[in-house]
């Protein structure tokens, strides 16, 4: 990891403390619907904070000699069950790209697996405070954006799934990012269902819950539309 994404890392960490004690030594009798304003008032400064020194040109790469989490790395879904496609689902699969594009796509697995490929082996950030390694390997979103001829209008982007209808929404500035990957692959093998085959999105842009597995739809957007957990409180930008 380069030594300008650890700093830019740090004084998010600090900026966002920062305010977070400010607004809650603001907070008083007025009870709990005040603390959620402040909050939500936090949330919004410490957008404009992370945007602000987001850069295209930080990348994320894992130390040579930390060790990949390989089945270790935890799995997450919001369905009952782990959410898998039999052979017939797997057949019918289609990733589509749609919104404010002038070229919709339908992409089967195959379709993606033969656009270029791009492999890195970078760190997995989640909310919880854990870091995974893994090599992921798959198609930029850059390079869909392109086949797609995306709006350059469009704002955001929504990644949407099958997991109980799972979706999270991005900025289209960290969905651009070099890094970031609609993934079929993970440490060189196809994605099993655990993971988000047959296909996900990932980043170490953003922290873990943005990055939607079990992928059906990406969409461009002109303004955003939430997501699973940001509409359950976490923070909707989610950047690192």
């Amino acid at each position: 990891m380069s030594s300008s994404y650890v700093h830019r890392r740090d004084f998010l960490r600090t900026g966002t403390v920062s305010v977070a004690a400010l607004l809650f030594g603001a907070c008083d009798s007025q009870g709990p619907d005040k603390a959620d304003r402040l909050l939500k008032y936090a949330e919004r400064k410490n957008e404009v904070l992370e945007r602000g020194i987001f850069r295209h040109t930080s990348m994320d790469h894992a130390k040579t000699n930390a060790t990949a989490s390989g089945d270790d790395f935890p799995s997450y879904f919001v369905s009952e069950s782990v959410p898998m496609l039999d052979a017939a689902g797997m057949a019918a699969w289609r990733l589509e790209v749609g919104g404010m594009v002038r070229k919709p796509l339908s992409l089967t697995l195959d379709d993606l697996m033969k656009l270029d490929r791009h492999t890195q082996r970078v760190n997995h950030y989640c909310v919880e405070g854990w870091t995974a390694v893994a090599e992921f390997s798959g198609v930029t979103m850059r390079d869909l954006a392109k086949l797609a001829d995306a709006d350059p209008k469009a704002g955001y982007v929504d990644f949407g799934s099958f997991d109980d209808d799972y979706h999270e929404s991005w900025d289209v500035e960290s969905a651009m990012h070099p890094q970031t990957l609609i993934v079929y692959a993970k440490d060189g093998k196809v994605l099993t269902p655990a993971y988000g085959a047959p296909a996900r999105v990932h980043s170490p842009v953003k922290l873990g819950y943005k990055n939607t597995k079990y992928l059906t739809t990406i969409t461009f957007m002109p303004e955003r539309n939430g997501g699973y957990w940001s509409d359950r409180g976490y923070e909707w930008y989610g950047g690192l």
